[in-house]
């Protein structure tokens, strides 16, 4: 019998969730460290490791990681309603393992090609993960545990993201021992999402009679639309890749916002994504305590008003920015950064972006989880998957034509903001249960005060 519900933390302490979490942290972090690592010592030292074009190589990488989720995700979601998930995760985690070898010998042997390939393998790693990763809550969380247990999963994410960020940046560029110490780290990392996933318990596939289907192009057609069927579950994978192209985009910004708008250095985008990243894991954490534990679609409206308020602010903020390296010839640090006129006002914005976020998407997940029939959700959470990786892709286009159509980068902060406005009111009037639980959720809490 399950234990009776607590905080969300104590989910940690149990057999049914603790493994489970940390398998998809360490994957989230040992993705992150490798990649960045990848991308920091291309920038920083492309003499040693290509005669190419260090730029091209930049933009490639990310678009090469993402790519295995548009042609392979059919084959994910199959996979994980036709077999154990536990099984599945730890011989998902032995082809980590065997990819982060790969990168190893890359690594010490200055093989660029070798490391662009495992950037393929660990995309592809996370591919097959994605569906195991939310189909695998509704088998273990009773349904009041799954909107806690969702926030844990999005606040390690992005927490992992962010650790690894950093750690790779850091570690990759340490003299002269960084890329061995980067190649033993990422390959201790995938060893130890191996350790712990042979800790999950058994997880009994929904559908071990379903035939794979190799024709992924037809089979992808097929999931997207079984779930534009069930008009909920729809609407929700809908707004949960909006919420990653508007993600994208504010987060691919922040780079050149920081150098051109803040006239910081690294420690001041570090800055940024730091306090972004608290936010989505402040927010997702939060869903539990303002849900009552409840499944409740009500937090999705506040948390998109709350994107575009503090996205508008965001532009308002950069706008009263002043900083003393407008007329300096080097850039602020973090101290700098933080001593300059409206600094603050820009990361309680950065941090609050992240806080609505994880009001946003959380209860999307909880709600797909919840509406979508057992046996087809992990092929519903791959066809997201796909969903997602175009709506970036989609992100990257927008940003491009908004710098083409000569917008700064606060300008593009605006109109990402605005544009969240009406779409997200579009997805509420297409199904306006949204609003009503918004409108139930505000009146119950106004009553409580």
């Amino acid at each position: 019998m399950r234990e009776a519900k607590s905080s969300q933390f104590a989910l940690l302490r149990q057999a049914r969730f603790g493994p489970f979490f940390w398998t998809q942290f360490l994957g989230a972090l040992n993705d992150n460290v490798f990649k960045t690592a990848l991308l920091t010592i291309l920038t920083y030292d492309a003499l040693r490791w290509t005669d190419g074009n260090v730029g091209l190589l930049n933009n490639l990488i990310p678009g090469l990681f993402i790519l295995p989720f548009v042609l392979f995700s059919a084959l994910a979601g199959q996979l994980a309603d036709k077999f154990d998930k536990a099984r599945l995760s730890r011989a998902i985690k032995l082809f980590e393992i065997a990819i982060m070898l790969v990168a190893a010998i890359g690594w010490m042997q200055h093989m660029l090609w070798l490391l662009v390939a495992a950037i393929v393998g660990m995309g592809l790693h996370s591919t097959l993960f994605g569906p195991v990763k939310y189909a695998y809550l509704p088998q273990h969380l009773q349904e009041n545990e799954l909107i806690g247990g969702n926030g844990l999963v999005e606040m390690g994410t992005f927490v992992g993201i962010l650790l690894g960020e950093i750690a790779g940046a850091l570690l990759v560029v340490q003299k002269p021992f960084g890329v061995t110490v980067v190649a033993a780290a990422t390959l201790c990392l995938a060893l130890l999402g191996w350790i712990t996933s042979t800790r999950m318990p058994r997880s009994p596939a929904p559908a071990p009679e379903l035939a794979l289907s190799w024709n992924l192009w037809s089979e992808t057609l097929r999931n997207l639309r079984h779930s534009r069927a069930n008009k909920p579950v729809w609407l929700a994978l809908l707004g949960n890749s909006w919420f990653w192209f508007y993600g994208a985009i504010m987060l691919a910004q922040f780079p050149v916002y920081t150098k051109d708008v803040l006239h910081g250095d690294h420690s001041v985008f570090v800055l940024l994504l730091v306090m972004f990243s608290l936010g989505v894991g402040t927010g997702s954490l939060l869903c539990e305590r303002l849900s009552d534990g409840k499944v409740d679609i009500g937090l999705v409206p506040l948390g998109a008003l709350g994107l575009s308020a503090f996205g508008i602010d965001l532009w308002l903020a950069s706008l009263a920015y002043t900083n003393t390296a407008a007329v300096a010839t080097a850039a602020v640090d973090m101290t700098g950064f933080l001593a300059s006129h409206g600094s603050l006002r820009i990361l309680f914005d950065c941090t609050f972006i992240g806080v609505f976020g994880g009001f946003y998407v959380v209860p999307l997940f909880a709600l797909i989880q919840t509406r979508c029939e057992p046996a087809h959700l992990s092929r519903t959470i791959a066809g997201m998957n796909i969903v997602n990786a175009l709506f970036m892709v989609g992100s990257a286009g927008a940003a491009m034509l908004m710098l083409g159509l000569g917008l700064n980068i606060p300008q593009i902060f605006l109109v990402t903001a605005v544009l969240n406005a009406f779409v997200t009111l579009g997805l509420f009037l297409r199904m306006p249960a949204f609003l009503l639980q918004f409108r139930l959720w505000l009146s119950a809490r106004l009553h409580q005060s």
